[in-house]
């Protein structure tokens, strides 16, 4: 008698809390959290980049976490190549920022890659899917399939992207995105 009634409290709890849960708004934000939400706000208003766009490709890139470095030898939370980043430094002009500070702090990586987000937004005419692509691959790499006709640069035929990696990386982030803007209202 005693076990049936435990399991009749513990059926019950278990029912309250997943009724709990799905009657929370907000229940989907706690398997799709966004870190680093503020830096990312400051820099998407900064530079203009939607928001939820540079936070998928954190997503994609380190899933968050800070002091990442590729195999190749990207660098930070947005993955950022060694020669890019001293590119962009150079471009936006920012001092005093080095290749360590830029692996281990948030805020300058962020920085660097929304700055890098929107110089791709400029070069490819505000074509989203584009820029995504060229940030995996490179704008020179992108450029030459949509100039020789092997990708158009449209979601629908991400499939004609001649690099697997390129092709997996942007579904990857158009899922996120979509994820994002679907569970937050605003970022």
């Amino acid at each position: 008698m005693k076990i049936l009634r435990k399991k009749r409290v513990l059926l019950i709890m278990f029912i309250s809390f997943v009724l709990v849960l799905f009657l929370n708004t907000n229940w989907m934000a706690w398997f799709y959290p966004i870190q680093y939400k503020e830096e990312i706000r400051a820099q998407s208003q900064s530079y203009e980049v939607d928001p939820f766009l540079i936070a998928s490709i954190i997503k994609v890139e380190t899933n968050f976490k800070t002091s990442k470095e590729s195999k190749r030898g990207a660098i930070g939370l947005m993955q950022l190549m060694p020669d890019t980043a001293n590119w962009i430094l150079e471009q936006a002009k920012i001092p005093n920022t080095s290749l360590e500070e830029l692996k281990h702090e948030p805020e300058r990586n962020i920085q660097l890659g929304t700055w890098y987000l929107r110089n791709l937004s400029d070069q490819f005419h505000g074509n989203e899917i584009v820029m995504i692509a060229a940030y995996n691959a490179g704008p020179g790499k992108v450029s030459s399939w949509l100039k020789n006709g092997v990708w158009d640069g449209k979601l629908e035929t991400v499939k004609d992207i001649p690099f697997g990696e390129t092709r997996h990386y942007v579904q990857r982030v158009i899922y996120y995105y979509n994820q994002y803007v679907k569970i937050y209202d605003t970022f």
